[in-house]
């Protein structure tokens, strides 16, 4: 067994203590044409890519740069050939570049007021404070400057100058001031209640074009008196001033709605000595709106008995005397 295993070494290797320096050549030109015929595989290069241009440029110039490089460096490989280097780009940068940035849009989206002012449709949904009645103007009058044919569509959600809970929020003069924004229009307006328009907010409704004002089936409209804001530790002359200029708004504010709903002035100025709430079918019956936005609503209304027909037929005597 050990016969078999003897190979003759002299034999099958050269001897490398005569030509060693030969073989090293040897061996180093089989392998670079060895390297050279094979067909390795090549990632695509981005030729705009800053880092492999300088690299580039660098290994042009000097290439001893390169190829002596120190064994133990603290610095990533070939990065201390830049003067300033960056490993990761600021986001502004990113933002600019336009591999990134390609498929986004150039401006971003608008709001949605914005976009319910490109259909022509104002929408007040907030109580009329200072900040609500300066958009508001501002929309109606770009809406007339850009067409002064086409209708405005006004839709009214707000519980005028004062919360829900009756505290007031903003002085009557905002309201005011929509009104005679809405008068020097030349577009006709067409006026839609949803959810609630009380005090200010219903005489903007019953402003608007007649025959174009419009209320959802379950819609609320409610007119009262203006309130006086909280006097606080005024002096009682200064509460005096106070209540004379409510009083004034109170009459201006019911002889606006004795004007756009039709009634007389001592009409609407009773109904006001308390909140005076309607829905939809009682306010077009005072005169605030034209017309019930509910698709087959007429024909329904019209089908449907009086209470008294109700009652006769359920068998239902009424007495008066109760």
């Amino acid at each position: 067994m050990a016969s078999i295993l003897q190979v003759p070494v002299t034999s099958s290797f050269p001897c490398f203590s005569s030509s060693s320096s030969s073989l090293k050549r040897r061996i180093l030109s089989r392998t670079v044409s060895a390297t050279s015929s094979a067909k390795i595989p090549v990632p695509p290069i981005n030729p705009k890519d800053p880092f492999l241009s300088k690299l580039a440029s660098v290994a042009a110039s000097s290439p001893e740069v390169l190829l002596n490089r120190p064994p133990n460096s603290d610095t990533p490989p070939y990065l201390d050939i830049f003067d300033s280097p960056k490993l990761m780009a600021t986001p502004a940068t990113v933002e600019r570049s336009v591999s990134y940035n390609e498929h986004r849009p150039r401006r971003p989206p608008p709001d949605l007021p914005s976009l319910l002012l490109h259909g022509r449709i104002v929408y007040i949904g907030m109580p009329l404070v200072p900040a609500v009645t300066e958009l508001v103007v501002a929309e109606l009058m770009y809406l007339q400057w850009m067409d002064p044919k086409e209708p405005i569509f006004l839709y009214i959600n707000s519980t005028g100058t004062t919360r829900d809970d009756g505290e007031t929020v903003g002085m009557e003069t905002e309201g005011f001031a929509i009104y005679d924004a809405l008068m020097q229009l030349k577009n006709e307006i067409h006026t839609v209640a949803v959810g609630a328009a009380i005090g200010q907010a219903c005489l903007l409704l019953a402003a608007g074009t007649k025959g174009k004002r419009f209320m959802m089936p379950h819609a609320k409209a409610m007119i009262q008196q203006p309130r006086a804001p909280s006097s606080g530790l005024m002096p009682a002359s200064d509460v005096f001033i106070r209540a004379k200029e409510v009083i004034i708004n109170r009459d201006t504010l019911v002889e606006l709605l004795a004007k756009h709903t039709g009634n007389s002035i001592e009409a609407v100025a009773d109904v006001m000595r308390r909140p005076f709430y309607m829905d939809s079918t009682r306010a077009k019956e005072f005169g605030v709106i034209d017309k019930i936005l509910w698709r087959g609503q007429e024909q329904i209304m019209a089908d449907v008995a009086a209470p008294e027909d109700w009652d006769k037929n359920a068998g239902i005597k009424a007495f008066d005397a109760i």
